[in-house]
Order: C-alpha cells, then sequence, then structure tokens
C-alpha cells in the first residue's frame, strides 16, 4: 500500500516505521520544515524518536510538499490538530485511520466525529491499544484494535499494520475504542500522581480499578460496549499507560505528585499530554449525562490548580462508601 501519515511525532514516526517494515511505501508528514529537513537529511527522528533509523521507504514531506496519492490515510497528531490536519486529505473515497487518543479541545468531540464532520466522504477508522512508541519501534510484541462501522476499512487497516510484533483485532465499536483511548490519558496522569506521592501499589490498583468503572459508565452512556473497555483497547491500554514511565501522561501526574507545577512538568517532558486538556472534556460530558465520576474530577480538579494532590487523596478516601456493583455509580 501507499499510506502518508499525518504528523511525524514520536507516534506518527513509530507508525510510518511500522508501515515500512511492513513493506508500505510512506509519506511522513508534518508541519515544521526545519524538522522534517533533519528527518530528511539523518534519516532519524532526533527531536522524538532517537536512535532507530527510518527507512528509506519513508519519505519525509511539509507544507507545501505535494502529497503523493495514497491509499491510507493515518492520523497520528493530537487530538487539538485532527480538524486542520484532515484538510490535508484528499481522494474520493479515503480510507482514513485515526491514530489520535484524545476528545476535541472545546467541543469534546470524538475525533472521528470531527473527521467525518470535515471528510463527509471518508472511510473512517480507529487504531488503539497499548501502543507505546518506543516499544512499537522496537518490535516488542503488542496488539491493537481497528475498529469501523466499515467492515471492510477496519479489514484494510488490519492488513496494513498487522506483522509478526503487531497483532491487530477488528471492532465495530468506534465510540468505546476511542473513548478508552482517551479516558485512560487522565487516570495515567492519576495513576502517576499516586507514585509521585509515594503511594504503592495498592493505592494505584484501586485507583485504576474505579476510575476504569467511571470510564466504562462514560462508555455505556455514549453507546460504546462493555467488552471493548474489558479488552486491548480498555483495559489493555489503560495498564501500559498507567504503569510506565514512556508515558507522557504517567510521567506528567508522577512530576505533579513530587510538587513540580504543570506547566513545569509539561516543560518537562516537551511533547503533548492529551490527559490534560481531555480531563477537562470528560469533566464537561460527565455533566451533561449526571454520571458520577470522582475519579476523573478529582484529576481534573489537581490540573485545574483547584486542589493539591494531597487534597484529592484526601477527597477521594473520605466519600461515602457505597457497595460496589459493576456498573453502578
Amino acid at each position: 500500500m501507499r499510506a502518508t501519515v499525518l504528523g511525524a511525532g514520536s507516534w506518527g514516526t513509530a507508525l510510518a516505521i511500522l508501515l515500512a517494515r511492513n513493506g508500505h511505501e510512506v509519506a511522513l508528514y508534518g508541519h515544521d520544515p526545519e524538522h522534517i529537513d533533519t528527518l530528511r537529511a539523518l534519516r532519524e527522528n532526533l527531536r522524538y524518536l532517537p536512535g532507530f533509523a527510518i527507512p528509506e521507504a519513508v519519505t519525509p514531506v511539509t507544507l507545501g510538499d505535494d502529497l503523493p496519492p495514497c491509499d491510507l490515510w493515518v492520523v497520528a497528531v493530537p487530538s487539538h490538530a485532527v480538524r486542520a490536519v484532515v484538510h490535508q486529505v484528499v481522494g474520493e473515497n479515503p480510507l482514513v485511520v485515526l491514530a489520535s487518543k484524545g476528545l476535541e479541545v472545546g467541543t469534546g468531540e470524538l475525533v472521528s466525529a470531527v473527521c467525518r464532520q470535515e471528510l463527509p466522504h471518508a472511510r473512517v477508522g480507529a487504531l488503539s491499544g497499548p501502543n507505546l512508541a518506543i516499544e512499537i519501534v522496537r518490535g516488542v510484541p503488542t496488539a491493537a484494535v481497528a475498529a469501523s462501522h466499515d467492515e471492510s476499512a477496519a479489514e484494510a487497516i488490519r492488513s496494513a499494520f498487522m506483522c509478526r510484533t503487531y497483532r491487530v483485532y477488528l471492532s465495530d465499536d468506534v465510540v468505546g475504542v476511542e473513548l478508552a483511548g482517551a479516558l485512560k490519558n487522565v487516570l495515567a496522569i492519576g495513576a502517576g500522581m499516586a507514585d509521585g506521592l509515594g503511594f504503592g501499589d495498592n493505592t494505584k490498583g484501586a485507583l485504576l480499578a474505579r476510575g476504569l468503572h467511571e470510564m466504562t459508565l462514560l462508555g455505556l452512556a455514549m453507546g460504546g460496549r462493555v467488552e471493548t473497555f474489558m479488552g486491548v483497547a480498555g483495559v489493555g491500554d489503560l495498564f501500559a499507560t498507567a504503569v510506565s514511565r514512556l508515558s507522557r501522561n504517567y510521567r506528567v501526574g508522577r512530576a505533579l505528585g513530587e510538587g513540580r507545577t504543570l506547566r513545569q512538568a509539561l516543560d518537562e517532558i516537551a511533547q503533548v499530554a492529551e490527559g490534560v486538556d481531555t480531563s477537562e472534556c470528560v469533566a464537561r460530558l460527565a455533566r451533561q449525562r449526571q454520571i458520577p465520576m470522582p475519579v476523573f474530577e478529582a484529576i481534573e480538579a489537581v490540573l485545574r490548580g483547584r486542589l493539591t494532590p494531597d487534597q484529592a487523596v484526601a477527597a477521594l478516601m473520605e466519600r461515602t462508601p457505597k457497595r460496589e456493583g459493576f456498573l453502578q455509580a
């Protein structure tokens, strides 16, 4: 296949390398001409994914370059940039796979909804799972879910990405797959925060269990399915993101727990941590649907400066105890 990856950060570069290793021709699109020139010259993404050679089958391109015709468009930019970048997509019925994990700032829209609004004739799918970029390019075995309402589109996405180290499952639960991928970033910030405060694995286990409960409630209210949140795109991605120091969101949370400000934490990682903006979108969606999400609310309150990490923990621990029943608020 011929593929164009929109987004030349760590995630976009990792997907471009994966596609090239699978035998496809890939155009890797970025908005920064200096960054793209460096990729062309050095065949390595020193800024975001150092230490890994970019195969010759990958052609870095930027604004002003003619994007070659392609069979597959991969959107791998931060969620706030999706609406603008999908205008690079051309073709009568283009196949677009969304690898961005977040909700649009301001509207709270799923990125698939944004894509359909801007590209009403596109065949749209989402790709999500426990997929840390550096482990993808190292060839560490993992899995993902290709979700689309169009089964042939999901099959084409699987065919493009599937290989010996990257197993791809199919789903038609686009809402569930996208929400799981977005919401786990917020919980990863909370998990990092707990570690930064010096708490143990008991704390993190309880936090993630209750957080998973809350994200599943919201997912069901928005049309997702339970099995998606219990699967590779749900629990699988949540675990990888919430326990790994490779995770940007975890690192932001850990820095907050250790006493840094949000600005200091973001400056340290020098990349987008999707969970920061997603937390605000989730708070709004929960209010609209009247779904109690105390774990997400506590994390969002810390990120917005209304609570310190210690105060957020105290607020959660002092809530009135309830009988545990899955999918009950």
